[in-house]
C-alpha cells in the first residue's frame, strides 16, 4: 500500500466483545478486520487472501506459465483456482485449472470444478480422469479443522499433504512442479526422501502472505523426474 495523505490512511477497525462472541472470536475477527491482505484482496477482486500466498510463491519462482494444466486440491473459496486460471492463461483457453473441494464453490471462468471429497477413495480416479492427460502443477493449500492438540493437527495436516504428494506422482509431466502446505514442527522424513528422489528442488517457503504467527510453511518441489527417476 503506498502512502498518502490522512485521508489516505486505512483507519483501524476495532471489534468490541458483546453479547454472544468469544474473546478469541472477537481476536480472529480484529484480525480480519485489519489485514491488509484481506483488505487488497477486496480491492483486487480475490476471493480470499490466500491467493497472495501463491502470487508470492510463484512470482519468486515461476511454475505457473501460460499454457500449462494445473489441479488445484481443496480449493474452495477458490483463492488460488483464480491466481492459477490468470496466469495459464485458463480464461482464454490457453492453459486448463481443475479443481476440487468438499465445499461447494462457486464458478471461476477457466476453472473446472469437481465438488468432491478429495480423501474419498474414488476422487483421485475421478480426477484424473477430468484432467486427461499428464498435468504441469499439482497444489494444495488443502487444511484439516484444528482441534486445538497440536500433535493431532499436524497429523491430520500432513496427512492431506501426503495424499496430496501420493496424487501429485500419479498425474505430473516430467518436469511438473508440486506445491503444498505443511506445518511447522518437521516435514516427515519419509516424505521429504521421496519428494528428493521424484523432484530437482525441494525447499520449504513461507511466504510474507503467510501470518507470521502461523505454524504453516509449503513444500515447493519441481523438477519432476517421475517416480522411477
Amino acid at each position: 500500500m503506498t502512502g498518502g495523505g490522512r485521508g489516505e490512511r486505512e483507519l483501524k477497525v476495532r471489534v468490541k466483545t458483546g453479547k454472544g462472541r468469544t474473546v478469541s472470536s472477537k481476536r480472529w475477527l480484529d484480525r480480519q478486520l485489519n489485514d491488509p491482505y484481506v483488505m487488497r484482496a477486496r480491492k483486487e477482486g480475490y476471493r480470499s487472501r490466500a491467493a497472495y500466498k501463491l502470487i508470492e510463491i510463484d512470482d519468486k519462482h515461476r511454475f505457473l506459465k501460460p499454457g500449462l494444466t494445473v489441479v488445484d486440491l481443496g480449493a474452495a473459496p477458490g483463492g488460488w483456482s483464480e491466481v492459477a486460471a490468470r496466469r495459464v492463461g485458463a480464461t482464454d483457453g490457453r492453459g486448463r485449472v481443475i479443481a476440487i473441494d468438499i465445499l461447494d464453490m462457486p464458478p471461476i471462468p477457466g476453472v473446472q470444478f469437481l465438488h468432491l471429497d478429495f480423501l474419498d477413495a474414488s476422487a483421485p480416479d475421478r480426477l484424473k480422469e477430468t484432467i486427461g492427460r499428464p498435468a504441469n502443477v499439482v497444489m494444495s493449500d488443502m487444511a484439516a479443522n484444528a482441534t486445538g492438540h497440536k500433535r493431532t493437527d499436524h497429523l491430520k495436516i500432513m496427512g492431506l499433504v501426503e495424499a496430496a504428494v501420493e496424487f501429485a506422482g500419479g498425474v505430473l509431466a516430467n518436469g511438473g512442479t508440486f506445491v503444498g502446505k505443511v506445518i511447522q514442527g518437521g516435514t516427515e522424513a519419509q516424505l521429504l526422501a521421496g519428494l528428493k528422489r521424484d523432484f530437482a528442488t525441494v525447499r520449504h517457503i513461507k511466504p510474507p502472505a503467510s501470518r507470521a504467527d502461523s505454524a504453516e510453511l509449503y513444500l515447493l518441489a519441481t523438477g519432476f523426474r517421475g517416480r522411477n527417476g
